[in-house]
């Protein structure tokens, strides 16, 4: 059995399961991300909920393991060489976790970097901008007299979603017909932003067709549909 203790984060979540690959995330695009990757790939892992809303990234434990204080955050006892692994960024999680499963990241070399490349996307621009629309239209933002700032997200997040309804015009997925890391990475964040944020008129959503038949078929898989609720909150 893996020994995890060497790892402060485990003394505030710890590992019930240390021979398991352990999650320490809340379900936000972000989160989402690592859930969904980890139940499409069938890594056994142990999910652990990060309150964001209580700070909890900013604790001594949370920042042991990341020092940027951002969830989501992996902790693999059976890492590179056999030994215990510590991961964070969104992005990166993607590509281990696709590595280590060999799943969901294309094989051939140019594909590969194509998926590559929309999931760098996602993270440079598509999350960062539709996550600054969310809080000037929905959240503190939204009590500014001045709205410039709404309205300059709102444009830069109009022109991004049709770069991917573009993209979706003659494929199934953002890498040919193949589910992968690339779709996994925008799925939450579009849905987020016509959902949770509500700014689907901001953008004027009505008027796309490519991604929301993306984001239908991309929510109706099993393991998005488990992952979009892990971890979920303790009662």
């Amino acid at each position: 059995m893996a020994d995890l203790s060497a790892f402060p984060i485990t003394r505030r979540w710890p590992a019930q399961h240390p021979d398991r690959l352990q999650l320490y995330a809340a379900p936000t695009p972000n989160g989402v991300k690592a859930s969904i990757m980890l139940e499409e790939t069938g890594i056994p892992y142990e999910p652990h909920y990060v309150n964001i809303m209580e700070n909890e990234t900013w604790n001594d434990e949370f920042l042991s393991l990341n020092p940027n204080g951002k969830i989501p955050a992996i902790l693999d006892p059976d890492g590179p060489g056999g030994e215990p692994f510590a991961l964070w960024e969104s992005g990166a999680i993607l590509l281990y976790l696709a590595e280590k499963s060999g799943k969901l990241l294309p094989s051939d070399p140019a594909r590969r970097y194509e998926a590559i490349q929309w999931v760098m996307w996602q993270m440079g621009g598509l999350g960062p901008m539709f996550g600054q629309l969310g809080f000037f239209h929905k959240f503190a933002g939204r009590d500014y007299e001045d709205k410039r700032p709404r309205d300059r997200y709102a444009k830069e997040s109009h022109r991004l979603i049709r770069v991917l309804e573009t993209r979706l015009a003659d494929r199934q997925w953002l890498v040919g017909d193949d589910f992968s890391i690339a779709d996994i990475a925008s799925l939450g964040w579009v849905r987020n932003l016509i959902g949770f944020y509500d700014a689907g008129e901001l953008v004027a959503y009505d008027e796309l067709v490519n991604v929301p038949r993306w984001l239908e078929q991309g929510l109706t898989r099993p393991a998005v549909q488990r992952g979009l609720t892990i971890p979920a909150k303790p009662d």
